[in-house]
């Protein structure tokens, strides 16, 4: 597959995401998802499933929220430091300090999402 975040699904799914329309973009990367073979397949699972967690954080579920983040870096931290045009360093890193912040005293509806930043943008 190639990953083309300025156009089609992918573009929609980030445009989705960075406006907030977590579920929106949840079933935008769905679509793709299950079209994929692997190695796309498990790392839009773990797109899909940041996704699913911030749609849980603005359903005051933090619990939903810290697991879903716990299964979309055990997926992702598989990848090397770049794939699919995504810096995946920069992805883990993210999603580590929002489990630290979920886990602190830090008011959860107040996280901001983890930053899926193609290079192509």
């Amino acid at each position: 597959m190639t990953f083309d975040w300025t156009e089609g699904a992918l573009a929609e799914g980030l445009r989705r995401y960075e406006a907030g329309e977590f579920f929106a973009a949840h079933e935008v990367w769905e679509s793709l998802w299950l079209e994929s073979l692997e190695p796309d397949k498990t790392f839009l699972q773990g797109l899909i499933q940041l996704t699913a967690a911030f749609h849980h954080l603005q359903r005051n579920n933090p619990l939903g929220t810290v697991r879903l983040l716990q299964a979309a870096l055990r997926r992702l931290e598989l990848y090397p430091p770049r794939f699919g045009g995504i810096s995946v360093t920069l992805l883990c890193n993210d999603i580590r300090e929002r489990l630290q912040a979920l886990q602190s005293d830090e008011p959860p509806l107040g996280l901001a999402p983890v930053r899926i930043r193609p290079r192509c943008l």
